[in-house]
C-alpha cells in the first residue's frame, strides 16, 4: 500500500486549501518583480497546525534543486496539443532535441545566472540539466537559508519530526525571474506501489520459498486460484457449529511445489491468459525497443535475480547487450524516518525488471535509479529518461511504479503537481509515454481520511495504469477478471478451527487506485468522459497479489541465496503495460507512438478485455448453529462487507496458509471505486486484448 513519509495533521484542511492552490499554480512561470522575486506557493500548509520545535541545525548539510522556467510556455503547450491532434500538420511530428533547445528549453545563460546566484551564497553546484531545466546544489542549512531568505524549522507532525520552510523562498537579483520552484527545503517522498501477499489479519508477508525446494525449474505456486464450490464446517466442542458453502479460493495449505498455496502465476500463465503467445508468433517480442524503468535506490542483486528468473522461465538472459543501469541525483539527507528506505525498494526494482522482461523479452531494459525516493531525485530521473540521448530517445516508454496522494502534496509541496505535469509533457513532446501506476489503496479514504487519487499518475501527460484480479481456466486461458479490490472476513480461527461467531469483518485489504483528480483539468483524450477533471486510470493489468505473480529475489541474508515470492500491486500492472506498449511500438513500425493514453481512447472496444462488475451464484453463504437458538443464516453480502458502492462481487472460502485460519475473500470490492462496462475508475478501458490490441494500435498508426 502506498504511503507518504508524512501525513497531514488535519486532513480536512487539505480539501479546504486545494481550491486556493489550484488558482495559484499555473505553468512553470510565476510573477516577477525587478529586485526580489518571491517563489510563490512554496510554504507547506501543514506548518499552520504543527508544533514548531525550533530552528534546524544551521551546520547540517542539505541539497536543493532549483527549477527554471520553461521558455515560450504557451507556444510549447500549443505545439504539443497539435502533435496529438489527428489531422494536424504536426500530428506525431515529435520535437527534435535541436528544436526543443532552440525554442523552449531554458538557455545556458539562464542556467549560468542561477548557478552564479547559488555559488555566490556558498552553495556548491552539483549538476545542471542538459536542457537547463534545473540546477542542483549542496551546502549548509545556514547558507540555504540566507540564499533563499527562509527560516528552516523542525516541526512535530503525527509523531514525526519534519524540516520545513516557514515562508516562501525569495531570490534577489536576475536569477529570481528565471526560477519556477525550489525543491528540498521540505522533504517530500514518493512510495513504491508494490504489494506483497500478506496475512489479512497481521499484515505479515508470505515467506519466500527457497529455490532449493524445487527439483525442477518451472512453476512454484498454484495457478488454480479459483476452485469449484465446496462445503466446510467448523465446530467447538459443546459450542456453536458453522457451515459455509460456496466458491473456494487457492490451493490447500498442505500443497507442495509446484502447487504452493494460495496461488501465483508464472510468465507462461500470464502470457496465455492475455493472448500474448499469438503476439510472439508474429515475431513481436519487443525487438528494437527499450523499456525505461525508473526506481529509487536500486537493487544490488538485480542482475543475478533477474537472470535466475529468466532461466527458470525460459527467457533470454540479461547482459550488457540488453540491460543497463544509470544512477541519477545525489544525497538529500533523507532518512528512513523521513520516508527514504532503500530496503523498501529492492522488491520494487526486482518486480519491475523481471516482469517487463517477461512481457517483452526481446526489448532492452534501461534501469534509471534515483539516488533516493525524494520527489527531487525521482523527478530528475524521469526527466533524464524523457530527454534521452543526443540525437534520439533512450526508449519510447517509461515505467514508473510509485506515487503519493494529490492532497498530500498540496499540504507539503504544492509545486510538485505542476512540476511533474511539465516533466511528463516534455516526455510526450519527445514521443515518449510516461506510464505511472495508480496506487494500491483504492480511493485512499482508508489511509488518508479523504477520497483522493495518486500522482504522478494523475498528470495530464501520464498514462495511468490501474489493476485487476485475474482467474484462469485449467488450460491457463482467461476465465474472468474483476477490478482489484479485496475484502476479508474471518469465519474460523487457527487449527482446530473453531468458528468465529459472529464472523469477524477484517475489511479492505488493498485495491487499485483511481477516481477523479481535484487538480488537473480533463485532457482532450478523455473528452468522452463526464466532468471537467482528469480521471484515472486509463488502462489496467494484473495487480492483485492474491492472484499475483512469481518473482525471484535475493533472500537478504548476504549468502547469495534466492527465494520465490508472490507479488502484486499496480507496481506489477505498470511494467506489464509498459512492456505491452513497447510491443505495440515495435508492431506499428512508424517510430515512437508517444503518450499511450491518447491512443487508448481512440481504439475499438475489442482492443480491450472489458472488466465489469461480476457476481457469482455460488458466492459463499453460511449457517451458524448453537442450540437451543435457531440456526442463523449468513448471507454472501454480509460476508463481503464493506461494500461501499459495490453491488456485484465474487467471493470465495479461503484456507489461510499464514495461520490455518479460514476467511471469506472478496474480489471486486475496491473502496468507493467500482467497475462498469466501458471506462471505469478501477480498470480504465480494461486490459489489453493481446494480438487484437496490437493490431488495433498498428491500424490506427498506419499513414
Amino acid at each position: 500500500m502506498s504511503s507518504q513519509s508524512l501525513r497531514s495533521c488535519n486532513t480536512r484542511t487539505v480539501v479546504a486549501t486545494l481550491l486556493t492552490v489550484l488558482s495559484l499554480m499555473v505553468g512553470w512561470g510565476f510573477s516577477q518583480s525587478t529586485t526580489a522575486h518571491v517563489i510563490a506557493n512554496h510554504t507547506p500548509r501543514f506548518i499552520a497546525n504543527a508544533q514548531n520545535l525550533g530552528a534546524e541545525d544551521a551546520s547540517k548539510r542539505m541539497s536543493v534543486t532549483v527549477w527554471l522556467n520553461q521558455r515560450n510556455k504557451p507556444a510549447f503547450d500549443e505545439a504539443l496539443r497539435q502533435m496529438y491532434l489527428k489531422g494536424s500538420p504536426s500530428y506525431h511530428q515529435w520535437f527534435t532535441h535541436e528544436r526543443y533547445q532552440a525554442d523552449f528549453a531554458p538557455t545556458a545563460e539562464n542556467a549560468n545566472t542561477v548557478r552564479s546566484f547559488l555559488e555566490a551564497h556558498n552553495l556548491k553546484v552539483s549538476g545542471i540539466d542538459r536542457f537547463n531545466h534545473f540546477v542542483t546544489a549542496e551546502g549548509r542549512v545556514g547558507d540555504v537559508q540566507k540564499a533563499f531568505q527562509v527560516q528552516l524549522n523542525r516541526y512535530a507532525v503525527n509523531g514525526k519530526v519534519v524540516r520545513a520552510n516557514a515562508s516562501d523562498p525569495v531570490i534577489e537579483g536576475p536569477a529570481g525571474a528565471l526560477v519556477s520552484s525550489v525543491q528540498g527545503l521540505t522533504y517530500a517522498t514518493y512510495q513504491p506501489h508494490i504489494r506483497h501477499l500478506v496475512d489479512p489479519e497481521t499484515g505479515k508477508p508470505f515467506p519466500g520459498i527457497p529455490l532449493s525446494t524445487s527439483g525442477s525449474h518451472g512453476l512454484f505456486f498454484s495457478a488454480n486460484c479459483w476452485r469449484a464450490p465446496e462445503t466446510d464446517s467448523f465446530s467447538t466442542p459443546g459450542g456453536p457449529t458453522a457451515t459455509y458453502t460456496g466458491n473456494r479460493y487457492g490451493s490447500d495449505i498442505n500443497s507442495k511445489v509446484p502447487n504452493l498455496p494460495p496461488c501465483g502465476y508464472s510468465p507462461a500463465d500470464v502470457r496465455t491468459a492475455y493472448g500474448l503467445k499469438d503476439v510472439y508468433q508474429k515475431s513481436i517480442r519487443g525487438q528494437g525497443q527499450t523499456i525505461i524503468i525508473v526506481d529509487a535506490f536500486g537493487s544490488p542483486t538485480i542482475l543475478a535475480d533477474a537472470n535466475t528468473f529468466s532461466a527458470i522461465n525460459h527467457l533470454p538472459a540479461l547482459n550488457s547487450s540488453n540491460f543497463s543501469t544509470v544512477n541519477i541525483g545525489g544525497p538529500t539527507g533523507c532518512t528512513p524516518a523521513d520516508g527514504c528506505d532503500p530496503a523498501g525498494w529492492v522488491g520494487e526494482v526486482t518486480l519491475d525488471v523481471e516482469w517487463a522482461h517477461a512481457i517483452a523479452p526481446g526489448a532492452k531494459i534501461l534501469l534509471i535509479q534515483g539516488f533516493d525516493n525524494t520527489t527531487s531525485n525521482l523527478d530528475l530521473a524521469v526527466l533524464y529518461a524523457a530527454e534521452g540521448f543526443v540525437g534520439g530517445n533512450f526508449g519510447n516508454v517509461i515505467s514508473n511504479s510509485y506515487g503519493g496522494s494529490e492532497a498530500f502534496f498540496v499540504e507539503f509541496f504544492p509545486p510538485e503537481l505542476t512540476l511533474e505535469d511539465n516533466i511528463n509533457a516534455v516526455a510526450a513532446g519527445f514521443g515518449v509515454s510516461a506510464n505511472f501506476s495508480t496506487g494500491d489503496a483504492g480511493d485512499l479514504s482508508t489511509v488518508e481520511g479523504i477520497t483522493d487519487v495518486e500522482t504522478p499518475s494523475s498528470s495530464r501527460y501520464a498514462t495511468a495504469v490501474g489493476g485487476t484480479s485475474l482467474f484462469l481456466n485449467k488450460d491457463k486461458s482467461l476465465n474472468f477478471q474483476t477490478g482489484w479490490g479485496n475484502n476479508f472476513t474471518r469465519i474460523a480461527d487457527v487449527d482446530p478451527n473453531p468458528p468465529a461467531v459472529p464472523p469477524l469483518p477484517l475489511g479492505f485489504n488493498g485495491g487499485a487506485g483511481g477516481g477523479t483528480s481535484r487538480f488537473y483539468p480533463k485532457p482532450a483524450f478523455q473528452s468522452s468522459l463526464s466532468g471537467g477533471k482528469r480521471k484515472l486510470p486509463d488502462v489496467a493489468f494484473l495487480a492483485d497479489p492474491f492472484t499475483g505473480v512469481e518473482i525471484v529475489i535475493d533472500d537478504g541474508t548476504g549468502t547469495g541465496s534466492q527465494v520465490v515470492e508472490v507479488i502484486g500491486g499496480t507496481s506489477l500492472a505498470c511494467p506489464m503495460f509498459s512492456a505491452m506498449w513497447a510491443l505495440a511500438n515495435q508492431a506499428a513500425g512508424v517510430g515512437p507512438l508517444g503518450q499511450a493514453a491518447p491512443w487508448l481512447y481512440s481504439l475499438p472496444a475489442d482492443a480491450f478485455y472489458d472488466v465489469v462488475d461480476l457476481t457469482s451464484p455460488t458466492n459463499p453463504t453460511g449457517v451458524i448453529t448453537f442450540p437451543p437458538l435457531k440456526p442463523a443464516k449468513i448471507t454472501a453480502k454480509s460476508l463481503a462487507q464493506p461494500l461501499y458502492k459495490t453491488k456485484n462481487f465474487v467471493s470465495a472460502i479461503y484456507d489461510n496458509p499464514f495461520s490455518t485460519r479460514w476467511d471469506i475473500i472478496t474480489f471486486g470490492t475496491d473502496t468507493s471505486l467500482v467497475t462498469a462496462p466501458g471506462w471505469d475508475n478501477v480498470t480504465g478501458l480494461g486490459t489489453p486484448n493481446g494480438l487484437t490490441f496490437i493490431q488495433a494500435v498498428t491500424a490506427a498508426a498506419a499513414p
